[in-house]
């Protein structure tokens, strides 16, 4: 271990465990995963002049095993913190994401079948679809092939997500990373690229589906950031607002 956590960021730490374990549950009940492949990650801000944390689920145990005490520690350079087991094997991605993007507060992969079937053509997913334009702002990118075992893969995502407004990458031949505010709007956006890459390929069995025009992308982008949902007293955002399309149901997050 590199450490321990500080105790200014305890009971900041236990919430994330708190919240990860649970969050974790969501992968096979949306069938985003299989066996023990997948993971969730959060970041935990540091206080005081401590460096911020993350929390992550560790390598190689079934999703019935993840209780908060079962989740562990890592520092963003991927180092052991806190806990019993070995971090997830994609500990070292997550981190470099969390050290290079500052407003990334949650991280998600997955191997979710119809996602990555694009990810294993190394074509984007087109942005065909309305949700798209709202949850994506335009197509959902490839990053580029990289193997598991250092920061390899989290470079390839922070290099491709900076250059898009996507929540997610098609990581090439590997499968979908996402990103968000926390670890709930990442694994939102999960779910929603899997719903998509779902339904574009239905499409595509009748026939190659026509793009949006990208201003109306736009707008749309636009609008669902800034408009949709309920506004609470102040004109903001409601934090709690609740938003389907198509069946999935989610929370969205609040937006500045």
């Amino acid at each position: 271990m590199s450490g321990e956590v500080p105790g200014a960021m305890r009971a900041a730490v236990d919430a994330a465990k708190e919240k990860v374990a649970r969050l974790h549950a969501e992968l096979p009940r949306w069938e985003l995963v299989v066996w023990t492949a997948g993971n969730v990650s959060e970041r935990v801000r540091g206080v005081d002049g401590h460096p911020d944390l993350l929390v992550i689920k560790p390598s190689g145990v079934t999703y019935d095993e993840l209780t908060p005490e079962a989740m562990v520690v890592c520092d963003l350079d991927g180092a052991l913190v806190e806990g019993d087991r070995a971090p997830s094997s994609d500990t070292a991605a997550h981190a470099y994401v969390y050290a290079h993007m500052d407003e990334v507060g949650g991280v998600v992969h997955t191997h979710s079948t119809y996602a990555t079937a694009w990810a294993a053509r190394r074509e984007p997913v087109p942005c065909v679809l309305t949700m798209m334009a709202d949850e994506f702002g335009g197509d959902i990118p490839v990053g580029p092939f990289a193997l598991i075992g250092d920061d390899s893969i989290g470079r390839g995502i922070v290099e491709t997500l900076r250059e898009s407004r996507s929540p997610a990458v098609l990581m090439a031949q590997h499968g979908p990373f996402t990103v968000g505010a926390d670890a709930k709007a990442a694994v939102k956006a999960a779910v929603m690229c899997e719903e998509v890459a779902r339904t574009v390929h239905i499409a595509r069995q009748y026939g190659e589906p026509k793009r949006i025009e990208q201003a109306k992308i736009d707008s749309l982008w636009e609008r669902y950031q800034n408009v949709y949902g309920q506004a609470d007293e102040h004109g903001q955002a409601d934090e709690h607002t609740t938003t389907e399309h198509d069946g999935v149901v989610a929370t969205e997050e609040p937006t500045a």
